[in-house]
């Protein structure tokens, strides 16, 4: 299990298409579907997904996201 600080970890998009291995291409569409994690505004032009999140969403992809789940 990771520690609380490790599911606190904000990944890049680059990180998030290793870990779950989808393209740009196709989380944007899930996102608008509501079935991937929304990201966190880090900045003007930059977004960052939790670790936690993209967990939560590795253990069950096939369900739509929900974070009050995650938490």
């Amino acid at each position: 299990m990771k520690s609380e600080i490790e599911a606190r970890r904000i990944l890049r998009r680059q990180e998030v298409e290793a870990l779950t291995g989808l393209s740009r291409a196709t989380i944007y569409p899930l996102m608008t579907e509501g079935r991937f994690p929304k990201p966190l505004r880090l900045g003007r032009r930059s977004v960052g997904w939790r670790l936690a999140d993209i967990d939560g969403w590795l253990a069950a992809p096939e369900r739509a996201y929900d974070p009050a789940a995650v938490e």
